[in-house]
């Protein structure tokens, strides 16, 4: 059981403390990833974008890439990238236009419209302060420096965990 916070009562659901203090770091890490995806996919819907829509354009602000590269590139199936990049062109974000040499590819590049958007919806000035309002710069740094070690010592890049 729970110890009872100091001047308070225990409130537990299911033997589960309701005072994040309280909590594992593993489950406190969950929630909080949650919470950030949550607040993140907000701001993204502005532009009609989603967590999984904008390491696409990022990818193709670099350089033109197929279908198969993408999906490889963000870990997802193609198929999975196939609907990704179709609501992408309707948008005006991107274009498929036949590869030069193999018809059945196609060439996915970065339209002018979809690289503004990339700029505004990216601007990591706005990006730091829907994550991590509330917490003073010396908190963000500290965090950030954990959260690097956290992800950092995945040794698998094939595991799954989006690193765009």
């Amino acid at each position: 059981m729970d110890p009872v916070p100091p001047g308070g009562k225990r409130k537990a659901v299911h033997g589960v403390s309701q005072d994040p203090a309280l909590w594992p770091t593993g489950h406190l890490l969950s929630v909080a990833a949650r919470c950030v995806e949550h607040d993140w996919n907000a701001h993204l819907a502005t532009w009609g974008l989603t967590h999984a829509s904008l390491p696409i354009l990022v990818l193709l602000s670099q350089r033109n890439h197929s279908q198969r590269e993408l999906a490889t590139a963000t870990g997802v199936t193609q198929q999975t990238m196939s609907r990704i990049l179709a609501r992408l062109e309707r948008t005006g974000y991107l274009t498929r236009t036949p590869h030069s040499s193999d018809r059945r590819q196609r060439v996915i590049a970065l339209s002018a419209k979809g690289a503004a958007v990339l700029r505004e919806a990216a601007d990591l000035e706005h990006a730091e302060t829907i994550t991590t309002r509330g917490l003073t710069g010396e908190q963000v740094a500290q965090l950030r420096e954990i959260l690097a070690v956290v992800i950092g010592r995945r040794p698998d890049p094939g595991d799954g965990v989006d690193r765009i």
